[in-house]
């Protein structure tokens, strides 16, 4: 078993707990539209109502993600961006914000680099956690302790087709909360929340006391208070990257992402 953390992650979601609110959680692709960039839409979104940031490693071939986040890797990858290039990124965000963040990638690029190297170097950087989207939880013990090891959360993906089994897993091997995907397929805009969120969600609570955040598809803020109604976090991706993308040529990028991530999240605000 891996050792317990106490993270910026898991102090938010007891704040958020003891102050009767749901967390929002923001998504967006590192080095997007440029590397020199991402650091202040970090800080945009924070400003605009995010509690915890998932900072994407951009990667050549993102099988889980729609053509929203696939187009954005590709700005990002041909821009440059690299792994340590994210984790100088959160180095100058760190001299001015506590804002959790959680690193959302695919195994690939965390290989390539070394994995005992990203987990001291994330730490270092002030990385809160890793989320492995293709990590299969069977296999993950290893890289969860190594991770654990160094004071980082780990978060695993629950989806509908998740076996009992397989949700038990996840409950074991994830720190800070679950997410779960609350539909099939790749992530992107839908025009209606899937039935099968809260079913999926139900099921986890008899599973474990980690709080449940819940992802894919998610664009509007009457989606954002229907996810609140029934998850700890509500998480949003593709809707934030498709407004980086269409405001990119904009003098004050930021200040639209920052207008676009408060209207998003106004439901969770609201008492």
């Amino acid at each position: 078993m891996a050792v317990a953390t106490q993270t910026r992650i898991g102090r938010l979601f007891e704040a958020a707990k003891a102050d009767g609110r749901k967390a929002f959680i923001a998504y967006l692709t590192g080095g997007d539209p440029n590397l020199e960039r991402t650091a202040s839409l970090m800080l945009a979104l924070e400003r605009g109502g995010a509690d915890l940031i998932e900072l994407g490693v951009p990667f050549s071939d993102p099988i889980a993600d729609g053509p929203v986040i696939q187009r954005a890797s590709d700005r990002a990858l041909r821009g440059g961006a690299t792994l340590s290039g994210l984790l100088e990124t959160v180095r100058r965000v760190r001299r001015e914000s506590e804002v959790p963040i959680l690193l959302f990638s695919y195994m690939n690029p965390l290989l390539r680099y070394g994995f005992e190297k990203l987990a001291a170097d994330a730490s270092a950087a002030g990385i809160d956690g890793v989320l492995m989207t293709d990590l299969c939880v069977e296999e993950a013990e290893e890289p969860v302790r190594s991770l654990r090891d160094r004071g980082l959360d780990t978060v695993f993906l629950a989806a509908p087709t998740s076996s009992e089994r397989r949700l038990r897993l996840v409950a074991e091997h994830s720190s800070g909360f679950v997410y779960l995907v609350s539909r099939t397929g790749v992530t992107g805009e839908r025009q209606s929340l899937s039935t099968a969120a809260a079913p999926l969600a139900n099921k986890m609570r008899q599973i474990t006391s980690l709080p449940l955040a819940i992802g894919f598809g998610i664009s509007t803020p009457d989606q954002v208070q229907e996810v609140a109604n029934i998850a700890d976090g509500v998480v949003v991706g593709s809707a934030l990257v498709k407004s980086i993308e269409k405001n990119m040529e904009s003098g004050d990028l930021p200040a639209e992402l920052q207008r676009f991530t408060h209207w998003l999240s106004a439901p969770l605000r609201e008492r």
